[in-house]
């Protein structure tokens, strides 16, 4: 596999060369990256013992290395990096030199994962805030190639990816997660072990895929449902999915007296099979 560097329009626009501190070990955290480097050693280890072995993982935002240096260290993976930032990327490769092959100078959210990883990868990483949800939609995109995810996000998206159906933080990253993934929250992450300290406490959750082949419905439509959902969470789901998808001829589903929260994923694969075939009534 060759390694390229992708240096694509993204977040905010094109890709920016960093400017680089005196200080040849020093690396400075970015706002407008989400970079809240972590510092604590024994979570550093910890996130990368949650990954199960074998095969070859990504880390998503190297940053200064601190996790980088506990999956290097495991031989029973192949450990790759994706890094935005170019300061970052400098500093991997003069403390790192033998992860330089396998280190990626671009956006993971522009990376083609099926052309550089046809035979599959996993995911990990301590997630910039600012684009953990993108992550989670880009792993979504490639599901069939990624069989499982560690990542530290904000502690409350990883309540909301976790929590089952009937909870508050239940919304629509919580459905179409648990509709191919297996989610275990794992534990939470002081503020005071990253620099600069966040102002909100992190979370580390596991995702492994489940046997799920296919959802037994549209799928397009399934995504579109459930934000419909979502989209008006206060009100009865009638609500919302009239207003998106029309008054269906009349038609009423037993779940339009619910709340967009009180629907399991398979609630959800009922009711877009109804939708589909209501909506041009």
């Amino acid at each position: 596999m060759t390694t390229k560097r992708y240096n694509k329009k993204g977040r905010g626009g094109a890709h920016r060369a960093a400017s680089v501190t005196t200080d040849p070990n020093y690396v400075r955290p970015k706002k407008a990256l989400g970079q809240h480097f972590l510092t604590d050693m024994g979570v550093a280890r910890s996130i990368a013992e949650a990954m199960s072995e074998g095969g070859n993982v990504l880390e998503v935002g190297c940053g200064t290395g601190v996790l980088t240096q506990f999956l290097l260290q495991r031989n029973d993976i192949t450990t790759w990096g994706a890094e935005v930032d170019g300061e970052s990327v400098e500093y991997l490769h003069r403390h790192y030199p033998d992860f330089t092959p396998r280190l990626i100078y671009g956006d993971f959210l522009n990376l083609p994962l099926d052309e550089m990883f046809p035979e599959g990868l996993k995911v990990i990483g301590n997630f910039p805030y600012n684009i953990s949800s993108q992550i989670f939609f880009k792993v979504l995109d490639y599901k069939e190639l990624i069989p499982e995810v560690v990542g530290m996000v904000q502690r409350e998206v990883a309540l909301r990816i976790a929590s089952p159906a009937g909870n508050r933080d239940y919304g629509i990253l919580s459905v179409l997660m648990q509709a191919w993934y297996d989610i275990e929250y794992l534990f939470t992450v002081h503020e005071n072990v990253f620099n600069p300290p966040p102002k909100v406490k992190s979370a580390v959750v596991r995702m492994r895929r489940n046997s799920v082949k296919e959802l037994g419905c549209n799928e397009e439509l399934f995504v579109k449902v459930v934000k419909a959902a979502f989209s008006q969470r206060r009100k009865m789901l009638k609500t919302p999915l009239k207003a998106i998808f029309g008054d269906f001829g009349g038609a009423e589903h037993q779940f339009f007296s619910l709340r967009a929260e009180a629907l399991s994923v398979a609630d959800y694969i009922a009711l877009t099979n109804w939708v589909e075939e209501n909506i041009e009534k």
